[in-house]
């Protein structure tokens, strides 16, 4: 995930009129005043500012810090939201937020969690996928409201629905498609969640079509993992996520550790390839988080769970058998 909590509250806004805004919006919304004009002003403004993606946070270094203060943002987004249900900006503010704080602070967790404590991790992966879930539906309400109908279409043929999304909807497509596939992953003992595998692949598709440079190469970042899991993954299907992975490094310069994490831990485990799977966690690690600010907050989260797999490594990968010496004859 390219843009792990890549959002800020009112970044077009002075620090002194960010506050006003931010208070009038919460005194409004406390006292249930249907008329305040600030609280409309707040709904705009916040709305907008969101789509835009602010810089507030992704460019921070803390991750702990972000832990605690993003929970904030998501519920005056959802309190806003409610006064308008249909402002499409916070939909996808919203479905964004929540699948990226799924990933950095449910799921990657209780991924951290299964050596020591598997009860602790089940408790924080149905955390997780509750979620991207909430994410996912935040998603697909946005491209309800963009396109009526479009999740009963979606649902009776994928292929057709989509062909309605256009280039101003490769947000919303991405991140539904992220969640939802991310849930599923979840959920592989829910035959129910499977089954709406292909529809989280037809909107990623349609998004990689419309957009394939979106966001710096996240499409094909995402799509190293998928084309692995998606159905009718063939026996191609590791060319195909090497051929993402390549375009992801490219579109980014390089300068993000996602997609050097995602092929080693997806290709590389898959194929038990040690020497590669190492080589790639390193140049994970060797990205300078510095180099690129906005970047800064998900490559400290991704150089994270580098060392983690890197310290997971007799588990994932297991020793060559020694060859056979042949018997004198």
């Amino acid at each position: 995930m390219n843009r792990l909590l890549r959002y800020g509250l009112f970044p077009q806004l002075s620090p002194r009129a960010r506050r006003g805004v931010l208070l009038g919006a919460l005194v409004c919304l406390l006292a249930g005043s249907p008329g305040c004009s600030v609280k409309r002003l707040a709904i705009n403004q916040l709305g907008d500012a969101l789509s835009n993606g602010g810089g507030s946070f992704a460019t921070d270094d803390d991750p702990d810090l972000i832990r605690d203060a993003a929970p904030f943002s998501l519920k005056l987004m959802e309190a806003l939201l409610a006064e308008a249900p249909r402002h499409v900006e916070l939909l996808q503010a919203l479905a964004s937020g929540f699948t990226q704080y799924s990933f950095a602070f449910a799921d990657q967790p209780a991924d951290e969690l299964e050596d020591k404590d598997l009860a602790a991790a089940a408790v924080g992966h149905a955390r997780a996928k509750r979620l991207y879930d909430r994410a996912r539906n935040y998603g697909l309400r946005g491209l309800e409201v963009r396109h009526p109908g479009f999740e009963k279409a979606l649902r009776a043929n994928p292929t057709a629905a989509v062909r309605s999304a256009k280039k101003a909807d490769v947000h919303l497509l991405y991140w539904t498609a992220a969640a939802w596939a991310a849930g599923i992953s979840l959920a592989k003992d829910n035959p129910d969640a499977i089954a709406d595998l292909p529809l989280a692949a037809a909107l990623i598709d349609r998004a990689l079509t419309l957009d394939e440079r979106f966001d710096d190469g996240a499409i094909h970042s995402f799509m190293v993992t998928f084309a692995l899991a998606r159905p009718g993954a063939g026996p191609d299907s590791v060319a195909k996520s090497r051929q993402h992975f390549e375009r992801a490094v490219e579109l980014s310069g390089g300068f993000q550790a996602g997609p050097y994490v995602s092929l080693a831990e997806n290709v590389c485990v898959k194929q038990q390839n040690a020497t590669e799977f190492k080589a790639l966690l390193e140049k994970a690690l060797a990205v300078k988080v510095d180099a690129r600010p906005e970047w800064r907050l998900v490559n400290t989260i991704m150089q994270r769970r580098a060392k983690w797999l890197l310290g997971r490594m007799d588990d994932l990968i297991l020793p060559a058998l020694p060859s056979e010496t042949p018997k004198p004859k």
